[in-house]
């Protein structure tokens, strides 16, 4: 998909606009763990999640390449769009981002506030989706996919950055949206030769990845209702599913109440915000903790956008108690 040299020119691209993001060891979680911790921190990136890099650097190309493109247009649950409407801004090129009906309301201000124009249509992602790419055909702009090879160039960029900080890492934890993220772990721990085991994690609710890992195929789901939003995949991508199959060793399903309880570990033991994908990586490692016991862990903390009422919601339920029984 890349080499080195293209992966550090993408890190210069995305440092223009996105300082290296935190990679910090917290004793309070390994504590929890029984491991040695490290958590990237991804949230704190100018859209408050991963995907700024992955925009960053598509954007970059499609503007050398394309420098008379009228605009582009793309589908989202909130971060992708985030992130394409932070980048067309810095390029001066106009954005239309399509969202299902009852997305998150402060990733939909979020978008706007970056300059994009919001257009909600459908039940989930896949149809806001398909929309999208009628849309962009009849109207004549860029449709932006939700995987590319630029796509995960980009946000291959954080990997670097953490297999670099830490190196000695013995499993790293990923969460799978559309695959961008662990594609992009997968490619950087190989090219930088390091011998850590990738593992992704997924949504019971939405286990469409973890299906096609399983199956050794495209497996689609009906529905994906998580409150995870990141992860509420119905349709795997090909191309993302062969890269994830290759070089990840396994998939972690995690319940939305493990999800919860991780949301609540990372605010009580980090005083961090993680939204739903963004706290299922310390979900899947609690669920694994056995597993765990000494080893050197990794921790993608993709994003922080969770919307206050659901915050609120996970984060008020007995705190104490919860962390309390985490800890045995």
């Amino acid at each position: 998909m890349f080499d080195l040299e293209e992966l550090e020119r993408a890190h210069e691209i995305v440092g223009q606009a996105v300082p290296p993001t935190p990679a910090h060891a917290w004793p309070l979680l390994s504590e929890r763990l029984g491991a040695d911790v490290v958590v990237k921190h991804e949230n704190h990136t100018p859209i408050g999640a991963f995907k700024v890099r992955g925009g960053l650097v598509y954007l970059d190309r499609l503007k050398r390449e394309r420098p008379n493109t009228p605009g582009i247009i793309s589908a989202t649950r909130g971060n992708h769009g985030q992130s394409l409407a932070f980048a067309a801004g810095r390029h001066g090129v106009p954005a239309v981002i399509y969202v299902p009906r009852g997305n998150s309301v402060e990733k939909n201000r979020a978008m706007r506030a970056f300059g994009a124009e919001l257009v909600e249509h459908g039940e989930d992602f896949q149809a806001a989706a398909e929309e999208a790419a009628r849309h962009a055909q009849f109207a004549g702009l860029h449709m932006v996919p939700s995987f590319h090879p630029d796509l995960v160039l980009g946000v291959a960029t954080y990997a670097l950055e953490l297999l670099r900080a830490a190196p000695a890492l013995d499993v790293l934890y990923v969460p799978i949206g559309q695959g961008s993220g662990i594609c992009g772990c997968i490619m950087a721990r190989d090219l930088l030769g390091r011998k850590t085991e990738i593992v992704g994690v997924q949504s019971t609710e939405a286990p469409s990845y973890a299906l096609s890992f399983a199956a050794g195929t495209v497996v689609t789901t009906e529905s994906s209702n998580t409150l995870a939003d990141g992860m509420a995949t119905r349709v795997p991508v090909a191309e993302a599913l062969a890269v994830i199959r290759k070089g990840a060793s396994r998939i972690v399903q995690v319940t939305d109440d493990e999800v919860a309880a991780a949301v609540r570990a990372y605010w009580t033991d980090t005083h961090n915000l993680a939204e739903g994908a963004g706290a299922a990586a310390l979900a899947a490692a609690l669920q694994e903790k056995a597993k765990l016991a000494g080893k050197r862990v990794g921790l993608i903390l993709s994003g922080g956008n969770i919307d206050f009422d659901l915050f609120q919601k996970w984060i008020g339920t007995d705190i104490t108690a919860t962390a309390q029984r985490a800890m045995v």
